[in-house]
């Protein structure tokens, strides 16, 4: 994408009125207007609020809540010239119940309230592969503390991805911890109970995957109390 073209997006953006891009220091030195308040002043409604974390395009975003509109969805990605789409999208279809933040995942506790948030999907994270980059994986002990956090007991998360990697560090950390591991498949266009919005919901990185026959897969978890 050129950068005339991601100036533009940019722009763009600020006049949506289902995008929000708020400074670190919005979110850090002050507290955010909207934590603890998504439902009452942005939703007007008491519906769950369901997490895109890394949202991309924003493809499950849009896809979920057009599937589920007595649900609220929230995509959050740093990068607001990708997820210019699905907001776009969002405000051309009418779409009250879905929208976007341009913030970093590890502040996601500045930006919603304990107890906020029903369900979160992590679709198709960067695996991290390199142990100095353990920190910075979506999965980690430190970024599950985090979602635990702004979700309600029993809250669960979801992650896709095409990475083994990502796959089987996942499971084996929620194995050790104790977490609930409520389904997980190595490969969900190959092996039958998937559920439904795994396999009907493909994002644009996903179907270069699909392409090239690389399996993805998916794990479905709680986070245990403590």
């Amino acid at each position: 994408m050129g950068s005339k073209n991601k100036l533009k997006r940019f722009r763009e953006n600020d006049t949506f009125d289902n995008v929000f891009q708020p400074s670190r220091s919005d979110l850090v030195d002050k507290t955010y207007p909207l934590k603890g308040n998504w439902n009452t002043n942005f939703f007007k409604n008491n519906n769950p609020i369901v997490l895109e974390l890394g949202c991309g395009k924003g493809e499950y975003s849009v896809a979920l809540a057009k599937k589920y509109p007595n649900k609220n969805f929230i995509g959050i990605d740093i990068k607001g010239a990708r997820f210019w789409r699905g907001a776009k999208t969002a405000i051309e279809d009418k779409m009250q119940n879905v929208a976007f933040i341009r913030t970093q995942i590890e502040l996601v506790e500045y930006v919603f309230a304990q107890n906020e948030v029903d369900e979160i999907w992590i679709t198709f994270p960067d695996p991290q592969i390199k142990y100095k980059r353990t920190k910075h994986r979506m999965t980690n002990a430190t970024f599950l503390k985090r979602y635990k956090n702004i979700l309600k007991p029993g809250g669960t998360i979801n992650l896709k991805t095409d990475s083994e990697f990502m796959h089987g560090y996942t499971l084996g950390l929620l194995h050790g911890a104790g977490h609930n591991v409520l389904y997980a498949n190595n490969d969900v266009y190959k092996q039958e109970g998937s559920p439904d919005e795994v396999t009907q919901v493909q994002t644009f990185y996903e179907n270069q995957y699909l392409e090239v026959n690389k399996p993805i897969t998916y794990i479905k978890f709680q986070i245990k109390d403590n």
